[in-house]
């Protein structure tokens, strides 16, 4: 076998070329995998995929102050891009898209690279929340996932492949005819390597090299040559003539993979419209559940101080003992109401908390820390909005999942090119050049019986050298060329194929039909629901003026004698009624303001949120936490 190491060695560097060549590529998302002998071994080693990072931001410890978590509404949106879950799992979805172009470069089948969208998470009461058409439900909102059942023709496998065998062998074999080997038994020793480079190419084209060599040895004295050198060089290209030709229909694999790609940067953007507009409103049904407790507060405050009032007129002995009892009654009754206020308060901090922090509410940092809120709810005294048509072209140009509709009827009419391609019959033609080579040393037993079987031809005595001269001379050359016509009699699986894809483009044209319609449905349910959230606050802001108003004007009366206990406690509750029906409407207000950004698809424009911090998860903003925090209460 010796004299087959140089011949091979070239003939491997020869062939290794186009496969060095060939696997280059320009789409690097992770970082290259790494061997021990360089570029030659990091082609089969795994990539690495860095793994999840559970440590939250800087910011978040930064916000602690003698343990209290003082949050804005911008810090809460920024703690949400750098540290939510939800968020951080599907920024996955793009890196698995940009792989997936990858193998729709060489051939591969596509994956779904596509993470469905998590729904954000809910305050712990929504009484007294009504939102008109809330994406939050669902209405509107795609799955986002991409195109990725695909028949038709075949696409080539672009990546090139070596295929080395190497073999040994030793033969024994019982001869009874003396005439042709001269020996009774014929016994052979030697080996052969073969060598074999294929790739196909996007137009339909495919070539082969192969190079095939070995060595014998025999003890039959019949064997001119012994030990003797056979090779082969081969080199065959085909193209597909009908059904697989074309670069656009053999490429529509990388077409919708980078389509796909679009659809994960909107699945992204989605998830953290969802997830911001969800926390938003998390931030502040907090803000509303600390403003409900202080009036909770004040309303017993102001019924113990009514019920020491009373005692004080019953020890002069201007009041009956009665009152007493009235007013002390309604004592408990307000502290049942700070409770429960407390309660949806202290909940509200740990789903904020959970929120927050890429370790949940477990995360020592935060676990046992309160939230205080540095934003007040504030609704304009006038609600001003653009003409209904600029709200609906604005919807229709910036909803995600609109755009991820749009991309997918793209991609499905990029499957019928396959379908259409497979109803062809298949034509190839192709062309082989192949050569062949013979070289060996004088038969030793042959030569002593004085050249009894013949003289052997100088021109095949030598080794490597004289082998590889006749391969590349082409001394003894093969030329074949033909075409190959494969007709299906009946084709009905290619018809089926077309016409189910067709099918499903139909169902797609549809589908983004319903989704504009449905578009048009949120964004009116989503203005309607935000003009009478508006118009409820402002019913609400003059309710309690008028029972602020009857409560002064009641308690003056009392005060004068022209007014009885149970009237002034009347009037408390009535006040309490209406500030909880005030903190309700400010609540109900930011959630249909927060839905009707959604609808719009201008929730990040509106919060000052780029997408690219969005999808590094690092936000460049700086904390809003003032020099001068306020006193807790």
């Amino acid at each position: 076998m010796s004299i087959l190491i140089r011949p091979v060695r070239r003939a491997f560097a020869i062939l290794a070329i186009p496969l060095l060549l060939g696997a280059q590529s320009n789409i690097v998302v992770l970082p290259p995998a790494r061997g021990p002998l360089g570029f030659m071994t990091s082609r089969y080693k795994p990539r690495t995929v860095p793994g999840i990072n559970l440590n939250n931001s800087g910011r978040l410890a930064s916000l602690i102050r003698g343990g209290t978590l003082y949050l804005s509404a911008q810090d809460v949106i920024a703690l949400t891009l750098e540290n939510n879950i939800d968020i951080e799992m599907q920024r996955y979805g793009p890196l698995m898209a940009q792989e997936d172009i990858r193998r729709a470069q060489v051939g591969g089948a596509l994956r779904s690279p596509t993470t469905p969208i998590a729904a954000g998470p809910q305050s712990v009461s929504l009484a007294g929340i009504n939102v008109s058409g809330s994406l939050a439900t669902g209405a509107g909102v795609g799955s986002g996932a991409g195109i990725t059942a695909l028949i038709g023709s075949l696409v080539p496998q672009t990546d090139p492949q070596l295929t080395i065998s190497g073999s040994l062998a030793h033969y024994t074999t019982p001869e009874s005819n003396l005439v042709v080997d001269e020996t009774n038994y014929l016994v052979q020793n030697g080996g052969g390597l073969n060598i074999g480079y294929s790739q196909q190419f996007m137009s339909g084209m495919a070539i082969s090299a192969f190079f095939s060599a070995s060595h014998y040895t025999s003890n039959s004295p019949t064997q001119l040559l012994n030990p003797v050198d056979t090779g082969t060089l081969s080199f065959t290209v085909s193209q597909n003539l009908l059904q697989g030709w074309g670069q656009s229909t053999n490429t529509r694999y990388i077409q919708i993979a980078r389509n796909n790609a679009k659809v994960t940067d909107l699945q992204l953007k989605q998830q953290v419209i969802t997830t911001m507009s969800a926390v938003l409103n998390l931030y502040w049904d907090l803000v509303a559940f600390a403003e409900d407790v202080r009036l909770k507060q004040a309303a017993l405050d102001a019924a113990r101080k009514l019920y020491e009032d009373n005692q004080k007129e019953v020890a002069a002995g201007g009041m009956a003992r009665l009152e007493v009892t009235r007013s002390q009654a309604e004592i408990p009754a307000r502290e049942q109401d700070v409770l429960v206020a407390q309660t949806n308060l202290l909940q509200q901090e740990i789903v904020l908390k959970n929120a927050l922090s890429r370790r949940g509410i477990e995360d020592p940092l935060i676990a046992d820390v309160r939230v205080v809120p540095l934003d007040h709810i504030e609704v304009p005294p006038e609600l001003a909005l653009p003409p209904l048509k600029e709200l609906l072209n604005e919807a229709q140009t910036n909803r995600p999942d609109l755009q991820q509709n749009r991309i997918n009827w793209e991609s499905q009419k990029l499957v019928l090119k396959g379908d259409k391609s497979e109803l062809k019959p298949t034509l190839q033609a192709f062309a082989t050049l192949a050569n062949h080579a013979q070289a060996g040393v004088n038969n030793p037993v042959n030569a002593a019986l004085n050249y009894y079987y013949g003289t052997p031809d100088s021109f095949y005595f030598g080794g490597a050298g004289t082998l590889l001269g006749q391969l590349f001379r082409r001394n003894f050359p093969d030329y074949s060329a033909g075409i190959q016509l494969t007709i299906p009699i009946r084709n009905r699986a290619a018809q089926a194929d077309f016409a189910v894809d067709t099918i499903q483009a139909r169902q797609q044209e549809l589908q983004l039909e319903k989704a504009v319609n449905q578009v048009a449905v949120d964004v009116r349910n989503a203005v309607i629901g935000l003009q009478q959230a508006h118009l409820r606050y402002e019913t609400a802001l003059r309710t309690k003026q008028l029972a602020d108003e009857a409560l002064a004007a009641e308690q003056k009366k009392y005060e004068n004698g022209k007014s009885t206990n149970a009237l002034v406690i009347q009037a408390q509750r009535d006040v309490v009624t209406a500030e909880s029906e005030q903190v309700q409407s400010m609540a109900n207000y930011t959630h249909n303001r927060i839905a009707f950004e959604q609808a719009l698809g201008v929730t990040l424009d509106r919060n000052h949120i780029e997408m690219v911090e969005a999808a590094k998860g690092v936000v460049s903003r700086q904390s809003s936490l003032p020099d001068v925090l306020p006193e807790k209460k």
